[in-house]
């Protein structure tokens, strides 16, 4: 028989009686089994688990009282997660863990889970493959791509880089914009089609010392401790999990590194997740800089580039920069601006 770890988190009796009547039945110790493995929304598990909407909301609702389970709302999607750092979520995780990975329904369920993940991977592929040569124009739509390029130069500064990785890189133009400052660059992205189009373009900038690799950036085909500075330029909003992913950015960073995300603040336009393959609606401040704390980094800056004009289909785009907590931080506040293009 599995002994459970030692734990250095005490349960008040009433909390501990409630997180385990809340946790205790066969679909519900499913759902945190697969919640251990990131966000998941209801669509999700009534995909994996085979049982019906409903019958999937009644239970996370019952976790979601007893503090087991979060729930953030964006737009029309709901997404469920594990919290951090609470007695409740300690518990949860504790529970998930205690579980045998062989057991054959547990070891179906991360199967499904895996199935679900490369589906949705494949939209979010197909979508960039059809777009790739267009990826520019469409987020011309967007602020403007000069705008957001000059705010994110004064937010790095001009202090020569050694190594600079561009996750997402789509077309490469972030590379572009930083080639010149860094000796390395490198670009990774899952999309081959994409990255044909950035070695057009980074050969037609002359830019040298440049690689490009195909990968996914929950699991980088990088190495780890070596980039001065990591950019995740609007590449958020397309992932399932975004927390994840800047976990793995953090472990590319060199001791005392910086990482960069670029990305839209929290808006209402639902068709976005239709038209371009959105699944998030944008993040907050709140919501990033727990994200980043959570990866192992410390906020030190953020500015936001509104759109000169209050149109309905135009959005605000958000900076956030972080430092490795390896590396003492000279400033330990965060910096907060706001700029109009």
């Amino acid at each position: 028989m599995k002994r459970l770890p030692v734990s250095n988190v005490s349960f008040p009796l009433a909390e501990l009686v409630a997180g385990l009547r809340a946790a205790g039945e066969d679909t519900r110790v499913r759902i945190l089994a697969l919640l251990v493995e990131g966000e998941l929304t209801v669509s999700d598990l009534t995909d994996i688990l085979g049982q019906s909407q409903p019958r999937i909301s009644r239970h996370l609702k019952l976790m979601v009282e007893a503090g087991l389970v979060e729930r953030s709302r964006e737009g029309a999607w709901a997404f469920f997660r594990i919290p951090e750092r609470t007695a409740a979520a300690h518990l949860a995780r504790m529970l998930a863990e205690q579980i045998d990975p062989a057991d054959t329904i547990i070891a179906a369920d991360k199967s499904r889970l895996g199935a679900v993940r490369v589906a949705r991977a494949k939209t979010a592929e197909a979508f960039f493959n059809c777009h790739a040569a267009e990826w520019d124009r469409i987020r011309s739509l967007h602020a403007p791509d000069d705008v957001v390029e000059a705010a994110m130069k004064r937010m790095i500064g001009d202090d020569p880089l050694v190594n600079v990785l561009d996750l997402g890189t789509g077309t490469g133009r972030i590379l572009e914009v930083f080639g010149a400052q860094a000796e390395r660059v490198v670009g990774i992205d899952a999309s081959h089609a994409m990255l044909a189009v950035a070695r057009a373009n980074l050969e037609r900038a002359g830019l040298k010392r440049v690689e490009l690799r195909q990968g996914d950036i929950y699991a980088l085909p990088t190495e780890s401790d070596a980039f001065d500075l990591v950019i995740v330029h609007q590449v958020l909003h397309f992932l399932d999990d975004p927390a994840r992913a800047l976990k793995e950015a953090k472990k590319a960073l060199a001791p005392g590194g910086r990482l960069l995300v670029v990305d839209f603040a929290p808006h209402e336009l639902e068709f976005l997740r239709e038209t371009q393959a959105h699944r998030r609606l944008g993040f907050s401040m709140g919501q990033m800089t727990q994200w980043l704390v959570e990866a192992g980094l410390d906020a030190v800056g953020h500015v936001d580039i509104a759109p000169p004009d209050a149109y309905d289909k135009e959005l605000t785009v958000s900076l956030f920069l972080a430092r490795d907590r390896r590396q003492s931080v000279s400033r330990a506040t965060i910096e907060t601006g706001r700029e109009v293009a």
